[in-house]
């Protein structure tokens, strides 16, 4: 059995942007002797009941979570500048106080916070938290992007403030292998991050899609999402 399970995972349910249907997720996951599978999509939880009864029937435990965003300032603020800076946060439920917490935090994003995209903010992230493992995410991260920025002394900031609200043991900091130059720059970054704040890393691959067959169609999405077509050199 495998000892790797994929914890960043884009269905269906991140609309125009994964492409990953659950059923064929579970059959992959079986078939590389997975024991286990998150989703986390984009600022929702839609998918989760789907996700969770193809899991259980194909025996797989479902990691429940969703990758949120969390807004610059507070979700109340509603600016040109508030829809262009979204952090991304992946959340885990560790258990039922912690789904009952991502349900919650979905819900405010979507009822309270939506603002061209369904937001939380770092005020309502530390009332929710209990009961969640967070991960620092992707390039558009706080962490991330304030390395990429080359703001190391925000970044050690941001990582104790996560650190802070969720406990030790509760907060890992991310790392990917996904070719890109700006990532592998984060990786550096992050691995020295982890050895001198003591906060232990985790390995994902941000998964949008199945095979690398599906990366045209998955453009394709990405195209209609931005309004830009394939043709486009700069489309993304």
């Amino acid at each position: 059995m495998s000892n790797f399970v994929h914890l960043h995972v884009h269905t269906q349910y991140s609309l125009l942007d994964g492409a990953i249907r659950i059923d064929p997720l579970m059959k992959r996951a079986k078939s590389f002797n997975m024991n286990a599978v998150a989703i986390t999509d984009h600022g929702t939880m839609f998918g989760t009941l789907e996700f969770y009864e193809s899991a259980l029937k194909a025996g797989i435990k479902p990691v429940i979570g969703c990758e949120c965003y969390l807004a610059p300032r507070r979700l109340t603020d509603k600016t040109s500048s508030d829809s262009k800076s979204l952090y991304h946060l992946v959340l885990l439920a560790e258990n039922q106080e912690g789904y009952r917490n991502l349900c919650q935090l979905a819900s405010i994003a979507q009822l309270e916070g939506f603002y061209y995209k369904p937001r939380i903010d770092k005020e309502v992230l530390r009332k929710h938290a209990k009961g969640l493992i967070a991960l620092s995410a992707c390039l558009h991260g706080e962490i991330p992007f304030l390395i990429q920025e080359g703001k190391a002394k925000q970044a050690d900031e941001a990582a104790r403030f996560y650190l802070d609200v969720f406990g030790e043991g509760n907060f890992f900091l991310e790392v990917q292998k996904n070719g890109l130059e700006a990532q592998e720059k984060v990786n550096q970054a992050i691995l020295d991050m982890s050895q001198r704040l003591s906060i232990p890393l985790v390995a994902t691959n941000d998964c949008h899609y199945l095979d690398k067959e599906d990366v045209r169609a998955h453009e394709v999405l990405l195209c209609i999402q931005t309004g830009k077509t394939m043709n486009d050199k700069d489309r993304f």
